[in-house]
């Protein structure tokens, strides 16, 4: 099966799977959004929901949060791990928007990317996601699954984004980057993955590493 070929066979069969995939972070807006996807860095969703509410009962917009002591933001979302650097980054952002943006979130990568403790990924999700700009984040599912299944190379992720945006359609990307996010969490897991089993993998086959 060719490459383009089968990652239409395995758009049809995520999109059989997860007609409707919803966000898995809660949030009310951007900025609410934004401090979830800053929060959700080597912590499961499931932990940053249970977390996220309690930050925004205190804080929800970046006016107040700025206010807030950093060791406050960091004692409240600890359990989140990393909390040193992300609350200052979360303090330090906020003030940004505040000075910078009148409390908006920006709606370009390049001005969300130049906030404290916002990458590549973390601003696409809110492109994507917030503002329904076409963009194709790349976590550690996607950049395993691609290459599991044979659609990149697996070099890092930056090319990992750059061969899924090449094989599937703009109109599409915003879909597919929960799909198969969803999809690597049910069926196709780093280890105890069984080929045989899996809806996608037991008919495109599968590479060995990752």
């Amino acid at each position: 099966m060719k490459r383009k070929e089968k990652a239409s066979w395995i758009e049809k069969k995520l999109e059989e799977l997860y007609p409707k995939p919803g966000i898995p972070l809660k949030h009310e807006d951007p900025y609410t959004l934004l401090i979830a996807v800053l929060l959700s860095a080597q912590c499961t969703d499931k932990k940053v929901n249970e977390i996220s509410p309690l930050l925004f009962e205190v804080a929800d917009d970046p006016y107040t949060m700025e206010k807030l002591d950093v060791d406050r933001i960091e004692n409240i979302i600890r359990p989140c791990g990393l909390a040193p650097a992300k609350s200052k980054a979360i303090s330090g952002l906020s003030k940004i928007l505040v000075d910078e943006y009148q409390g908006q979130v920006p709606k370009t990568l390049e001005e969300l990317e130049r906030l404290p403790g916002v990458g590549h990924k973390t601003a696409s999700v809110v492109m994507v996601q917030a503002f329904g700009e076409p963009a194709f984040p790349v976590d550690t599912h996607i950049h395993r699954l691609a290459y599991r299944w044979g659609l990149s190379n697996g070099k890092n992720v930056v090319q990992t984004e750059k061969d899924l945006k090449a094989l599937f359609p703009r109109e599409k990307w915003a879909d597919l980057h929960l799909q198969i996010i969803y999809f690597g969490r049910e069926y196709c897991p780093a280890r105890g993955h069984i080929m045989e089993e899996c809806p996608i993998c037991s008919e495109v086959g599968v590479r060995s590493r990752m």
